[in-house]
């Protein structure tokens, strides 16, 4: 990780679960760290901790709504102004709504198409270009994606997040593929786990926060942590190596 040290990443999602647990070890591992979210008090009391640890980076706080194309320009625009540039992109912000296929909420579906395909594909592209024109070749873009973007499971309740989730498989390939066709060594990884420990499920079931809980009692879960440990070893793999998915679940999990 050392030649990440004083490098920028954006990290999207970034005030609680997996997107916080990232900020926080790319700090600790001397990145400067711009953390989005709609909300931002939570990423300000992570700054804050980060800084009292004495963690060699730091953490800037940045209010973004990434279901708003405007929002995340005008935030890469701010990252170019005070930081340069990004150099590793983590696509983490992500949702799933209980809008089953011949049921749900229009609303719900394109709310989960706008957070996890358009906003992924809009920070990935700027990401891109705030890299490529300042000749970084050894930037890096990496989707939190999930198992549900590698199979389907019986439940009506996560059957269009699942189809988002799809998406993001095909476009870090694709993404992967478009970087050979640049000539560039930025390289793109997704990382697919199953269940974590998170406020994942008191989102979705945020109507029934027993089913929630339930879903995280069953078995012994992923915790947030566990993903930023994958985090660290795409971005410690030596240049010339690509990892294109890590798929990681709970031992217990079935599905």
């Amino acid at each position: 990780m050392e030649r990440w040290n004083g490098r920028v990443a954006l990290v999207t999602g970034a005030s609680v679960g997996i997107g916080a647990a990232i900020a926080r070890a790319l700090v600790q591992h001397g990145m400067k760290v711009v953390g989005c979210a709609r909300t931002v008090e939570k990423i300000e009391k992570l700054a804050a901790e980060c800084r009292s640890a004495g963690y060699s980076g730091i953490l800037v706080p940045y209010k973004c709504d990434l279901s708003s194309e405007e929002d995340i320009l005008s935030m890469f625009s701010a990252i170019k102004t005070l930081h340069q540039g990004v150099d590793v992109c983590i696509n983490n912000a992500g949702l799933a709504q209980a809008e089953p296929l011949l049921s749900g909420k229009t609303s719900g579906w394109r709310t989960m198409i706008d957070v996890n395909i358009l906003a992924l594909s809009i920070c990935t592209r700027e990401a891109y270009q705030s890299m490529k024109e300042r000749n970084v070749d050894d930037g890096h873009i990496i989707n939190i994606n999930s198992m549900s973007g590698h199979r389907v499971v019986p439940s009506g309740d996560v059957h269009f997040y699942s189809a988002t989730k799809y998406a993001v498989t095909a476009l870090t390939e694709g993404l992967r593929q478009e970087l050979r066709e640049a000539n560039t060594h930025i390289r793109a990884t997704c990382i697919s786990p199953g269940l974590v420990e998170t406020e994942f499920a008191f989102r979705l079931y945020n109507n029934n926060p027993e089913k929630a809980a339930g879903t995280y009692e069953s078995i012994k879960c992923l915790k947030a942590d566990d993903i930023a440990s994958a985090v660290m070893y795409v971005l410690s793999a030596p240049p010339h190596v690509q990892i294109g998915d890590i798929q990681m679940r709970p031992v217990e999990q079935v599905s």
